[in-house]
């Protein structure tokens, strides 16, 4: 099965890649999370693993609050940097919105902005879009970000 990721010009490219399908239930966020935990471990990064944890608990909550899809994860690493992308065929985008100071949620965009060294939103040509993000560019080489165009098909 080929995953509909984003096709992203890393530089240096990524040497390790870890990939999983997940369903919508909330059993997923901790197996997405043992996911990360995981291979930045095996990977060297592993003081990236509490930030990366938190940015895919929150993009997997979203998922399977709003989208309700199954959805697939992909974490890449060149040993300085991850990557990471989270693929769902809900039609809907998420986007950043100012949170209610009484209300309990509506913050976790903004935790992913502030513990990412960036993030977005991209359609795939399948139908459905791809949440990346990336962390630890600040240590290395800065890759470049995913573009509309370069989502394949």
């Amino acid at each position: 099965m080929t995953l509909p990721f984003a096709t992203v010009a890393l530089d240096p490219g990524p040497t390790r890649t870890a990939e999983c399908l997940l369903p919508a239930v909330g059993s997923s966020v901790r197996g997405a999370r043992a996911l990360v935990r995981r291979e930045l471990s095996r990977w060297g990064t592993a003081e990236l693993v509490d930030d990366c944890s938190v940015i895919v608990s929150e993009l997997v909550s979203n998922v399977i609050r709003h989208a309700g899809t199954a959805f697939a994860l992909r974490l890449c690493t060149n040993g300085v940097w991850v990557y990471g992308e989270i693929f769902d065929t809900g039609e809907g985008v998420p986007c950043q919105r100012e949170p209610d100071l009484d209300s309990t949620d509506g913050r976790g965009l903004l935790i992913v902005g502030s513990l990412s060294d960036d993030w977005g939103v991209v359609r795939s040509l399948r139908g459905g879009k791809i949440v990346w993000f990336i962390l630890g560019t600040g240590f290395g080489n800065r890759p470049l970000a995913p573009r509309p165009h370069a989502v394949i098909g």
